[in-house]
Protein backbone atom coordinates (compact mmCIF):
# COMPACT_ATOMS: atom_id res chain seq x y z
CA UNK A 1 0.00 0.00 0.00
CA UNK A 2 1.31 3.64 -0.43
CA UNK A 3 0.92 4.39 3.08
CA UNK A 4 3.32 1.96 4.09
CA UNK A 5 5.92 2.96 1.45
CA UNK A 6 5.11 6.89 2.99
CA UNK A 7 5.81 5.43 6.07
CA UNK A 8 9.20 3.81 5.20
CA UNK A 9 10.21 6.80 3.14
CA UNK A 10 9.81 9.07 6.46
CA UNK A 11 11.33 6.54 8.74
CA UNK A 12 14.61 6.42 6.49
CA UNK A 13 14.76 9.96 4.26
CA UNK A 14 18.40 11.58 5.48
CA UNK A 15 17.99 14.61 7.35
CA UNK A 16 19.06 18.30 6.87
CA UNK A 17 22.56 17.31 8.13
CA UNK A 18 23.23 15.08 5.40
CA UNK A 19 22.89 17.54 3.14
CA UNK A 20 22.81 17.13 -0.84
CA UNK A 21 24.80 14.04 -1.19
CA UNK A 22 22.71 12.30 1.13
CA UNK A 23 19.44 13.33 -0.59
CA UNK A 24 21.53 12.29 -4.34
CA UNK A 25 22.29 9.01 -2.78
CA UNK A 26 18.89 8.51 -2.03
CA UNK A 27 17.41 9.25 -5.12
CA UNK A 28 19.79 7.22 -7.07
CA UNK A 29 19.00 4.37 -4.54
CA UNK A 30 15.01 4.86 -5.02
CA UNK A 31 15.96 5.24 -8.60
CA UNK A 32 17.42 1.43 -8.89
CA UNK A 33 14.47 0.20 -6.79
CA UNK A 34 12.44 1.72 -8.96
CA UNK A 35 13.73 0.30 -12.05
CA UNK A 36 13.50 -3.21 -10.56
CA UNK A 37 9.98 -2.86 -9.75
CA UNK A 38 9.19 -1.62 -13.12
CA UNK A 39 11.02 -4.74 -14.90
CA UNK A 40 9.10 -6.79 -12.95
CA UNK A 41 5.61 -8.25 -14.13
CA UNK A 42 3.43 -7.32 -11.29
CA UNK A 43 1.92 -4.50 -11.82
CA UNK A 44 2.69 -2.32 -8.42
CA UNK A 45 2.90 1.43 -9.87
CA UNK A 46 1.89 2.63 -6.26
CA UNK A 47 6.16 2.47 -5.64
CA UNK A 48 6.86 5.67 -7.65
CA UNK A 49 5.36 7.27 -4.44
CA UNK A 50 9.22 7.26 -2.95
CA UNK A 51 10.25 9.35 -5.95
CA UNK A 52 7.97 11.60 -5.70
CA UNK A 53 8.95 12.04 -2.24
CA UNK A 54 12.19 12.42 -3.21
CA UNK A 55 12.14 14.77 -6.35
CA UNK A 56 9.06 16.84 -6.09
CA UNK A 57 10.20 19.83 -3.64
CA UNK A 58 5.87 21.38 -2.80
CA UNK A 59 4.48 18.57 -1.92
CA UNK A 60 1.21 18.52 0.20
CA UNK A 61 0.53 15.90 3.17
CA UNK A 62 -2.92 15.15 2.45
CA UNK A 63 -4.69 12.87 5.42
CA UNK A 64 -5.69 9.34 4.18
CA UNK A 65 -9.45 10.24 4.89
CA UNK A 66 -8.82 13.29 2.54
CA UNK A 67 -7.26 10.91 0.21
CA UNK A 68 -10.01 8.57 0.01
CA UNK A 69 -12.80 11.06 -0.61
CA UNK A 70 -10.54 12.48 -3.23
CA UNK A 71 -10.26 9.12 -4.85
CA UNK A 72 -13.94 8.68 -4.90
CA UNK A 73 -14.16 12.33 -6.67
CA UNK A 74 -11.76 11.13 -9.18
CA UNK A 75 -13.17 7.98 -9.42
CA UNK A 76 -16.73 9.42 -9.98
CA UNK A 77 -15.97 11.46 -12.54
CA UNK A 78 -14.31 9.48 -14.72
CA UNK A 79 -17.02 6.92 -14.69
CA UNK A 80 -19.65 10.25 -15.38
CA UNK A 81 -17.64 10.44 -18.07
CA UNK A 82 -17.38 6.67 -19.40
CA UNK A 83 -14.06 6.77 -19.91
CA UNK A 84 -12.78 3.04 -20.10
CA UNK A 85 -10.09 2.49 -18.11
CA UNK A 86 -8.98 -0.94 -19.34
CA UNK A 87 -5.30 -0.97 -17.91
CA UNK A 88 -3.33 0.32 -14.63
CA UNK A 89 -2.18 3.51 -15.00
CA UNK A 90 -1.75 6.97 -13.60
CA UNK A 91 -4.27 9.53 -13.48
CA UNK A 92 -3.78 13.15 -12.74
CA UNK A 93 -6.69 14.98 -10.50
CA UNK A 94 -6.80 19.10 -9.73
CA UNK A 95 -9.34 20.34 -7.47
CA UNK A 96 -9.81 24.31 -8.69
CA UNK A 97 -11.55 24.81 -5.67
CA UNK A 98 -9.90 28.68 -4.60
CA UNK A 99 -9.78 26.90 -0.77
CA UNK A 100 -7.58 24.24 -2.08
CA UNK A 101 -5.45 24.54 -5.30
CA UNK A 102 -4.17 21.07 -5.35
CA UNK A 103 -3.00 18.56 -7.72
CA UNK A 104 -3.12 14.90 -6.77
CA UNK A 105 -1.47 12.12 -8.69
CA UNK A 106 -3.33 8.58 -8.31
CA UNK A 107 -1.96 5.10 -9.50
CA UNK A 108 -5.40 3.42 -10.56
CA UNK A 109 -4.74 -0.60 -10.33
CA UNK A 110 -7.13 -2.69 -12.61
CA UNK A 111 -6.22 -5.62 -11.61
CA UNK A 112 -8.61 -4.92 -8.51
CA UNK A 113 -10.84 -2.17 -10.28
CA UNK A 114 -14.10 -3.39 -9.36
CA UNK A 115 -17.25 -2.25 -11.65
CA UNK A 116 -15.89 0.05 -14.41
CA UNK A 117 -17.60 -0.05 -17.98
CA UNK A 118 -14.84 -2.56 -19.78
CA UNK A 119 -14.87 -0.68 -23.41
CA UNK A 120 -11.51 0.06 -25.97
CA UNK A 121 -10.02 3.23 -25.73
CA UNK A 122 -10.49 3.90 -29.14
CA UNK A 123 -14.45 4.91 -28.63
CA UNK A 124 -13.63 7.76 -26.20
CA UNK A 125 -12.87 10.55 -28.98
CA UNK A 126 -9.23 11.76 -28.40
CA UNK A 127 -9.54 15.06 -26.32
CA UNK A 128 -13.14 15.07 -25.73
CA UNK A 129 -14.34 17.15 -22.76
CA UNK A 130 -17.33 14.47 -21.03
CA UNK A 131 -19.53 15.82 -19.15
CA UNK A 132 -22.64 13.81 -16.74
CA UNK A 133 -25.51 15.71 -18.84
CA UNK A 134 -24.71 13.57 -21.58
CA UNK A 135 -25.46 9.89 -19.54
CA UNK A 136 -27.90 7.81 -21.04
CA UNK A 137 -27.88 6.06 -18.08
CA UNK A 138 -26.44 6.84 -14.31
CA UNK A 139 -22.80 5.68 -13.35
CA UNK A 140 -21.51 2.72 -11.41
CA UNK A 141 -21.12 2.93 -7.97
CA UNK A 142 -17.81 4.36 -6.84
CA UNK A 143 -15.21 2.67 -4.39
CA UNK A 144 -12.06 4.11 -4.64
CA UNK A 145 -10.71 1.05 -3.20
CA UNK A 146 -8.37 0.68 -6.41
CA UNK A 147 -6.94 3.99 -6.61
CA UNK A 148 -3.30 5.24 -4.61
CA UNK A 149 -2.50 8.48 -4.08
CA UNK A 150 1.18 9.08 -5.07
CA UNK A 151 1.34 12.40 -4.16
CA UNK A 152 0.09 15.89 -3.78
CA UNK A 153 1.38 19.49 -4.48
CA UNK A 154 -0.43 23.37 -4.96
CA UNK A 155 -1.31 24.48 -7.88
CA UNK A 156 -2.66 27.61 -9.44
CA UNK A 157 -5.75 27.52 -11.24
CA UNK A 158 -7.93 30.38 -13.32
CA UNK A 159 -8.66 33.51 -11.17
CA UNK A 160 -11.61 35.56 -12.70
CA UNK A 161 -11.97 39.15 -11.73
CA UNK A 162 -10.02 40.36 -14.52
CA UNK A 163 -10.33 40.72 -18.80
CA UNK A 164 -9.11 37.59 -20.56
CA UNK A 165 -8.62 35.56 -16.90
CA UNK A 166 -11.37 32.44 -16.83
CA UNK A 167 -12.46 30.14 -14.90
CA UNK A 168 -9.99 26.92 -15.17
CA UNK A 169 -12.85 24.37 -17.03
CA UNK A 170 -13.90 21.31 -15.34
CA UNK A 171 -14.28 18.02 -17.17
CA UNK A 172 -11.88 14.73 -17.87
CA UNK A 173 -9.35 16.14 -20.70
CA UNK A 174 -7.15 13.46 -22.70
CA UNK A 175 -3.21 14.11 -23.19
CA UNK A 176 -3.22 13.00 -26.51
CA UNK A 177 -0.94 13.63 -29.85
CA UNK A 178 -3.52 15.89 -31.54
CA UNK A 179 -2.22 18.71 -29.23
CA UNK A 180 1.97 18.03 -29.21
CA UNK A 181 3.54 19.06 -26.44
CA UNK A 182 6.43 21.33 -26.38
CA UNK A 183 8.84 23.09 -24.05
CA UNK A 184 9.31 26.51 -22.38
CA UNK A 185 11.94 28.88 -24.20
CA UNK A 186 12.65 30.44 -20.28
CA UNK A 187 12.27 34.48 -21.89
CA UNK A 188 10.58 37.29 -20.11
CA UNK A 189 7.01 39.17 -20.53
CA UNK A 190 6.71 42.58 -20.56
CA UNK A 191 6.83 42.47 -16.49
CA UNK A 192 9.66 40.40 -16.26
CA UNK A 193 7.77 37.13 -15.68
CA UNK A 194 8.81 33.53 -17.72
CA UNK A 195 5.66 32.73 -17.87
CA UNK A 196 6.56 28.94 -18.34
CA UNK A 197 9.15 28.68 -16.01
CA UNK A 198 13.04 28.31 -17.34
CA UNK A 199 13.85 26.93 -20.28
CA UNK A 200 13.03 23.42 -21.16
CA UNK A 201 10.35 22.91 -18.82
CA UNK A 202 7.44 20.89 -20.63
CA UNK A 203 3.94 22.31 -21.14
CA UNK A 204 1.49 19.71 -20.92
CA UNK A 205 -0.82 20.52 -23.56
CA UNK A 206 -4.87 19.56 -23.77
CA UNK A 207 -6.21 21.65 -26.89
CA UNK A 208 -8.89 23.72 -26.95
CA UNK A 209 -11.35 23.52 -24.20
CA UNK A 210 -14.44 25.86 -23.65
CA UNK A 211 -14.13 27.16 -20.12
CA UNK A 212 -16.13 30.21 -18.24
CA UNK A 213 -14.87 33.99 -18.93
CA UNK A 214 -14.48 35.53 -15.46
CA UNK A 215 -15.24 38.91 -16.54
CA UNK A 216 -18.06 41.19 -17.67
CA UNK A 217 -21.56 38.99 -17.98
CA UNK A 218 -19.43 35.25 -17.98
CA UNK A 219 -20.54 33.17 -21.16
CA UNK A 220 -18.16 31.04 -22.35
CA UNK A 221 -15.12 30.70 -25.15
CA UNK A 222 -12.46 28.56 -26.17
CA UNK A 223 -8.86 28.68 -24.30
CA UNK A 224 -6.03 26.49 -24.78
CA UNK A 225 -5.76 24.18 -21.68
CA UNK A 226 -2.50 24.05 -20.22
CA UNK A 227 -0.14 22.11 -17.37
CA UNK A 228 3.00 24.21 -17.03
CA UNK A 229 5.33 25.36 -14.56
CA UNK A 230 6.09 28.93 -13.79
CA UNK A 231 8.08 31.58 -13.16
CA UNK A 232 10.44 30.39 -10.52
CA UNK A 233 11.30 33.68 -8.83
CA UNK A 234 8.14 35.27 -8.30
CA UNK A 235 5.55 33.58 -9.15
CA UNK A 236 6.15 29.48 -7.79
CA UNK A 237 5.96 30.48 -3.81
CA UNK A 238 2.77 31.62 -4.80
CA UNK A 239 0.88 28.58 -5.56
CA UNK A 240 -2.21 27.29 -3.80
CA UNK A 241 -4.14 30.81 -4.61
CA UNK A 242 -5.65 31.14 -8.34
CA UNK A 243 -3.75 33.16 -10.29
CA UNK A 244 -3.74 31.90 -13.83
CA UNK A 245 -5.34 32.96 -17.03
CA UNK A 246 -7.44 29.54 -16.95
CA UNK A 247 -4.41 26.94 -17.45
CA UNK A 248 -3.06 25.14 -14.03
CA UNK A 249 0.66 26.18 -12.66
CA UNK A 250 2.49 23.61 -11.46
CA UNK A 251 6.03 23.18 -9.08
CA UNK A 252 8.61 22.99 -11.69
CA UNK A 253 10.08 19.84 -9.59
CA UNK A 254 6.44 18.26 -10.73
CA UNK A 255 7.00 19.43 -14.42
CA UNK A 256 9.87 17.54 -14.58
CA UNK A 257 8.55 14.46 -12.43
CA UNK A 258 5.56 13.68 -14.98
CA UNK A 259 7.92 14.76 -18.13
CA UNK A 260 10.70 12.05 -16.67
CA UNK A 261 8.64 9.11 -15.71
CA UNK A 262 6.11 9.97 -18.17
CA UNK A 263 3.11 9.58 -16.25
CA UNK A 264 0.50 11.42 -18.87
CA UNK A 265 2.24 9.86 -22.00
CA UNK A 266 0.54 7.49 -22.83
CA UNK A 267 -0.25 7.89 -26.38
CA UNK A 268 2.96 9.11 -26.80
CA UNK A 269 5.05 5.90 -25.59
CA UNK A 270 2.85 4.17 -28.09
CA UNK A 271 3.68 6.18 -31.04
CA UNK A 272 7.44 6.08 -29.95
CA UNK A 273 7.00 1.81 -30.36
CA UNK A 274 5.81 2.32 -33.77
CA UNK A 275 8.53 4.44 -34.83
CA UNK A 276 7.64 7.96 -34.63
CA UNK A 277 9.97 10.23 -33.98
CA UNK A 278 9.00 12.83 -30.83
CA UNK A 279 11.43 15.51 -30.51
CA UNK A 280 9.48 16.31 -26.91
CA UNK A 281 10.48 13.36 -25.23
CA UNK A 282 13.27 13.75 -22.76
CA UNK A 283 16.33 11.58 -24.15
CA UNK A 284 17.19 10.71 -20.44
CA UNK A 285 13.59 9.55 -19.32
CA UNK A 286 12.53 6.75 -17.13
CA UNK A 287 9.25 5.79 -18.70
CA UNK A 288 6.55 4.10 -16.28
CA UNK A 289 5.26 0.84 -17.73
CA UNK A 290 1.79 2.12 -16.72
CA UNK A 291 1.43 5.80 -18.47
CA UNK A 292 -1.68 7.31 -18.03
CA UNK A 293 -3.71 9.81 -20.45
CA UNK A 294 -6.38 11.59 -18.72
CA UNK A 295 -6.61 15.22 -16.18
CA UNK A 296 -9.44 15.44 -14.67
CA UNK A 297 -10.42 18.87 -12.91
CA UNK A 298 -13.27 19.24 -10.63
CA UNK A 299 -13.99 21.94 -7.66
CA UNK A 300 -14.70 20.20 -4.11
CA UNK A 301 -16.88 22.79 -3.31
CA UNK A 302 -14.75 23.24 -0.18
CA UNK A 303 -15.88 26.54 1.82
CA UNK A 304 -12.64 26.68 4.23
CA UNK A 305 -8.85 25.80 3.55
CA UNK A 306 -8.14 22.62 4.91
CA UNK A 307 -4.72 22.54 7.24
CA UNK A 308 -2.46 20.23 4.10
CA UNK A 309 -3.15 22.94 2.06
CA UNK A 310 -2.11 26.52 3.30
CA UNK A 311 -2.47 29.79 1.81
CA UNK A 312 1.00 30.37 0.71
CA UNK A 313 0.82 34.35 1.71
CA UNK A 314 1.01 33.06 4.91
CA UNK A 315 4.44 32.01 6.76
CA UNK A 316 5.99 29.01 5.70
CA UNK A 317 8.80 26.70 6.20
CA UNK A 318 11.23 24.60 4.45
CA UNK A 319 11.25 20.73 5.33
CA UNK A 320 14.78 19.63 6.97
CA UNK A 321 15.15 17.74 3.88
CA UNK A 322 15.78 21.21 1.89
CA UNK A 323 12.24 20.55 0.06
CA UNK A 324 9.25 23.10 -0.02
CA UNK A 325 6.89 20.93 2.12
CA UNK A 326 3.90 23.80 2.51
CA UNK A 327 3.02 23.62 6.29
CA UNK A 328 3.39 26.54 8.77
CA UNK A 329 5.73 29.40 9.18
CA UNK A 330 9.11 31.92 8.90
CA UNK A 331 8.87 33.97 5.74
CA UNK A 332 6.22 36.09 4.30
CA UNK A 333 5.87 36.26 0.69
CA UNK A 334 5.77 39.47 -1.49
CA UNK A 335 2.57 40.11 -3.94
CA UNK A 336 5.11 39.95 -7.50
CA UNK A 337 3.56 41.72 -10.19
CA UNK A 338 1.62 38.15 -12.75
CA UNK A 339 1.09 37.99 -16.22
Amino acid sequence: MLHSISRVFKSTSPGAANGYNGRMKSLMFALILLSVSFSSSAENGAQLALPFQLEVDRRLDVPEPDQARYAQLLESALSDARIPLIRSQYVLLVDRNPNVQAIFLYWLDSQVTPGLQLATESLVPPGLQLAPASLASPPPEPSAVYLRLIGASPVSSGKPGKFDYFLTPEGVFAHTLDNQDYRAEGTFNKLGIRGFGIKGRRVFDFGWVLAERGWGGGGYSEIRLLIHATDPDRLELRLGLPMSKGCVRIPATLNTFLDRYGVLDGDYEQARANGKNLWVLRSDRLPTPWPGRYLVIIDSGSKARPSWSPDPMQKHRLSPAGHGRVNSATTTLADPAIH
